[in-house]
């Protein structure tokens, strides 16, 4: 980290700023922040998303202790999820080995930002692309944003789950041989992109200093591919975040819940592979410190927080890492410490999911249609200050 450009104090009294560059703590308040030239291509901006330091949901020991929650925005990839970097890595990864060849269909199965990452990645590089999801009405997003990028979408039967839309994968894989499966669930390529980009990015906004990093579990190669490198460098405590209702990690059973993104009922091979053949438990396991977890219902609430405390749209896998992360910031030994969430993707794609049900309730009284169009009608026909919800 380099010294304060202005007044020239020792990077060690620098910190993170709002607009993730680095703020002198001194009274100059200069920040130094670089703007990259253009881009000559949509997929050359995936990665070096911002980092954002949290204020107003921090309680005020936790700001004199020095506690430092930052949120890594991945949001702000083109594709709007931190899933934009694997869907590059992969289908790159397999152009060099050969496995993938022009004129090949890639196709994957999918909860979704995988699935628009691949579909965006496969727009810009000419392949056709195939998209398997569940037939569930809060995928409404994901299901026209791939439509959007020209992918091909095929729904299965939800009460499947995973191995369903597995199991139908394999099957089309074995007919076809032009068709090319990225297999997100155990690509090397998935967390490697995250030790070779998401790692070093974190590091160096951070300034070396990350104490402990917070991160939901869905294929797992995020945390997989982040907790041996963080640890390696900045001795970092790994903490991954899953369903409470789903705690498969920690070898419970997995009952049904709405954080979209994580928890798909399954072990991942990522997290079994931190201790081969180990049972899974509430351990320690590999380079993973913790498995922590959020209820459907606190991963919406700390969504729905973040944006009106914080102004940071976030989905609800977000929101119950989030969640996770403020209670460890809440721990006696964090105070003083850097904790580092992951917020995976941008809010704005939940519309169908419970974290906009209530507003969407309010705006479907605010937005009668017809729209009144009576010209004799008084100039304010609605007031979100004085609407009440109904009663339930």
């Amino acid at each position: 980290m380099a010294d304060c450009p202005t007044c020239a104090c020792p990077s060690s009294a620098q910190r993170p700023s709002a607009r993730g560059a680095l703020s002198c703590t001194r009274a100059c308040s200069a920040v130094s922040l670089t703007l990259p030239l253009a881009r000559a291509a949509d997929l050359e901006t995936i990665g070096k998303t911002p980092m954002v330091r949290l204020s107003n949901l921090l309680t005020e020991e936790m700001k004199a202790a020095g506690t430092l929650v930052l949120g890594k925005m991945e949001m702000q990839n083109p594709g709007g999820s931190v899933k934009d970097r694997i869907a590059l890595n992969m289908i790159e990864d397999a152009e060099s080995s050969g496995k993938l060849k022009p004129g090949m269909t890639v196709i994957e199965y999918t909860s979704g930002n995988t699935g628009i990452g691949l579909a965006m990645v496969c727009a810009a590089k000419g392949y056709k692309c195939i998209i398997v999801m569940p037939q569930i009405p809060s995928f409404m997003e994901r299901y026209i944003i791939c439509r959007q990028f020209g992918a091909e979408v095929r729904l299965t039967a939800p009460a499947k789950g995973m191995p369903g839309m597995k199991a139908y994968v394999e099957e089309l894989l074995a007919a076809d041989e032009n068709l090319f499966c990225t297999s997100q669930f155990d690509n090397p390529a998935n967390p490697a992109t995250h030790t070779a980009t998401t790692g070093p990015e974190i590091l160096e906004q951070c300034g070396g200093k990350v104490d402990y990093f917070v991160g939901g579990v869905g294929t797992g190669g995020t945390i997989a591919g982040l907790a041996g490198f963080l640890k390696e460098k900045a001795g970092t405590h790994t903490i991954a975040v899953e369903p409470t209702e789903s705690r498969v990690n920690i070898g419970e059973s997995h009952a049904a819940h709405s954080i979209m993104g994580i928890g798909a009922g399954v072990v991942p091979p990522f997290i079994e592979a931190q201790a081969p053949g180990e049972p899974m438990s509430d351990a320690a396991r590999g380079n993973i410190a913790e498995f922590q977890s959020s209820t459907s219902e606190e991963a919406v609430a700390m969504a729905i927080k973040l944006a009106q405390t914080e102004g940071m749209m976030v989905g609800p896998s977000a929101g119950a890492a989030m969640k996770v992360a403020l209670e460890v910031a809440a721990r006696p030994e964090a105070a003083g410490k850097t904790i580092v969430v992951l917020l995976a993707s941008h809010g704005i794609r939940y519309t169908q999911h419970p974290l906009w049900a209530a507003a969407k309730k309010e705006a479907a009284v605010a937005l009668p249609g017809p729209p009144n169009m009576d010209k004799d009608a008084p100039i304010e026909l609605f007031n979100s200050a004085t609407y009440t919800p109904p009663a339930e």
